[in-house]
């Protein structure tokens, strides 16, 4: 990850940390629960985009978020993050937690948004669905098909942990949100989603509500993946969110549900 470099950006009151890397069409990523964490899939983009990949008031070494109520004023704030950048408009891609932001900005301020990306997208979960694991270990676990190929992580700081787990409980909202849900009919941005085969934290089958929701919706299964799509195979991954975000509407792959395979 070393051609990512560091940056500050004030807005809506928060000190907001990106890192940042790569020419080309500008991509915003907007993590997930876990905080922002630098993928190969990150590496691979920015040989293609402008990657900005924030990390969301509240997360990592951020303070502790008091102010954010509700899912759509933390999409808000990003919305205005990525404008102090000079980013009028972008592609949009959000992963799990921030899936359901990245939705939200979708929707509010849809001029923006050139395309989005969904990873493993969490604004939609099976009824009585468990929140993320707390214990480090569990989550690796639910994270990834096969977390023993994972490399070390250093253990993570309880106080930053339970400040966004704090965060994310206030935040994540029902597992159906229908003030959300009613209005992605509207949507006319390009979306892509994309769920690996095995996905522990939320079942696969959860992708064909974004079909039936969304207009210009295309579904994507990447075989033998966790919930964590971009680390465990960001070859596949980055081939599919690339062709995309290149082609939009000409998207080589249709619009029924396909699986890629190694």
């Amino acid at each position: 990850m070393s051609d990512f470099r560091e940056g500050f950006v004030e807005a809506d009151g928060f000190r907001i940390r990106y890192m940042e890397a790569g020419q080309g069409p500008s991509l915003v990523h907007l993590h997930g629960a876990g905080g922002l964490r630098l993928s190969p899939a990150h590496d691979l983009l920015a040989k293609q985009f402008r990657v900005i990949a924030f990390e969301m008031p509240g997360f990592g070494a951020s303070a502790e978020n008091t102010k954010t109520q509700a899912m759509p004023e933390l999409a808000a704030t990003m919305g205005a993050a990525a404008e102090k950048l000079g980013l009028d408009t972008f592609n949009l891609m959000g992963t799990s937690f921030g899936g359901k932001t990245a939705l939200w900005l979708a929707v509010r301020q849809p001029e923006r948004v050139q395309a989005l990306v969904l990873e493993s997208p969490a604004a939609i979960r099976p009824e009585g669905a468990a929140p993320p694991p707390s214990s480090p270990a569990e989550l690796v676990r639910v994270l990834y098909a096969y977390p023993e190929r994972q490399p070390p992580a250093p253990p993570p700081d309880p106080a930053v942990l339970a400040k966004q787990q704090k965060l994310v409980g206030r935040l994540r909202g029902p597992h159906r949100d229908r003030d959300l849900e009613t209005q992605l009919s509207e949507l006319q941005v390009p979306i892509l989603v994309v769920f690996g085969t095995r996905d522990r934290m939320i079942p696969p089958e959860m992708g064909h509500f974004y079909k039936e929701l969304i207009p210009n919706c295309h579904l994507i299964f990447v075989y033998d993946a966790g919930h964590a799509i971009g680390a465990e195979r960001p070859e596949a991954f980055v081939e599919v969110v690339s062709d995309f975000l290149d082609r939009h509407e000409a998207f080589v792959i249709s619009r029924t549900e396909t699986v890629i395979h190694p």
